[in-house]
């Protein structure tokens, strides 16, 4: 059909761009050194004590990496590693190594009701950390009542899971589930863990971008009580029902966002299957639309925004105030 071959030709020029154009800038992430992180018993409970000693661990942990890449001369590494010592700071886990993977706690987890886990998407790594630092706490100040909601019962934390290797938004590799099929093992581990800890807790995956795609190869039978893409440009699958999951399955899309134009369709070559099927905010999907306003691409944690009110309102466990969206 006309229409499909233009979907493949749109996916053809989205993989030719990815290939031809060129990255610059720093070393890539995972040329900076780093040591292997001091071998951790599993998190026992969440008690206070429980987590400040985890908490104090992983700093070192941080703080030897921060070391390595200062004596390599990395000093943007290192400066960031830095920053992420703060003792204000708290870290489940941290490893410095091939770009990097850490999970950092934004609230008292001893006491979380609610859990929010942000699962990011392409080019998200050490070096660019601060992005999602600055979704995670604007996310917990809005949970506290900055957008106008009411305060959810008892307290909410939210997690940012950088627990996977991420792939560059210039690259055929975003295309593809390859890393998301070797990041939805960890998830999956994570939130068994987290569901240990925090047995009665409310937890939502928030997933952004190819983040969804973690979430998707991740969703099956997972203990969560809401999933949540936003600028997707699927999941790897073309309904709901097939997640094969019992949590509430949202989406919502900015209308800005320029991942509306990417060809909702797979097609399979010698080497990978590219694309992701189906568009989450589309009826025949069958998630629940959440309303994102009109921001761009990585606006959806932005101070103010429709979007970061909705994605509160789902954490805390009540619908968002509006429903729609953009298709």
């Amino acid at each position: 059909m006309p229409r499909a071959r233009l979907r493949r030709a749109l996916l053809a020029a989205l993989v030719a761009g990815a290939v031809a154009v060129p990255v610059s800038g720093a070393a890539r992430p995972g040329a900076v050194p780093a040591p292997a992180p001091a071998a951790l018993p599993p998190l026992g409970s969440a008690t206070p004590a429980a987590l400040e000693e985890r908490y104090a661990a992983t700093r070192e942990d941080i703080l030897a990496a921060g070391r390595a890449a200062e004596r390599a001369g990395h000093r943007r590494r290192a400066g960031n590693l830095r920053e992420m010592a703060d003792p204000g700071r708290r870290f489940l886990s941290f490893d410095g190594r091939d770009g990097g993977r850490t999970v950092e706690v934004f609230g008292d987890l001893s006491r979380a009701e609610r859990v929010a886990v942000l699962v990011p998407g392409s080019d998200t790594a050490l070096d660019t950390y601060g992005r999602l630092l600055d979704g995670a706490t604007r996310l917990r100040a809005a949970l506290g009542g900055a957008t106008g909601l009411r305060a959810a019962p008892g307290e909410t934390a939210v997690i940012a899971w950088l627990g996977y290797r991420t792939p560059a938004t210039l690259s055929t590799e975003v295309l593809t589930a390859a890393r998301a099929d070797e990041g939805a093992p960890a998830l999956r581990e994570f939130v068994r863990t987290l569901r240990r800890l925090r047995p009665d807790a409310g937890i939502a995956l928030l997933c952004h971008s190819y983040g969804s795609v973690v979430c998707g190869r991740a969703a099956p039978g997972l203990d969560v009580n809401d999933i949540v893409l936003y600028g997707s440009g699927g999941v790897g699958v073309d309904t709901v029902a097939a997640l094969r999951t019992r949590a509430t399955v949202w989406a919502g899309r900015a209308g800005g966002d320029w991942v509306a134009a990417v060809p909702h369709t797979r097609i399979v070559l010698p080497f990978a299957m590219l694309g992701f099927g189906a568009d989450p905010v589309t009826p025949g999907f069958g998630a629940r639309i959440f309303a994102a306003g009109d921001g761009g691409h990585s606006d959806y944690l932005k101070e103010g925004s429709l979007s970061l009110a909705g994605l509160a309102a789902i954490v805390s466990g009540r619908a968002p105030a509006e429903v729609g969206g953009h298709a």
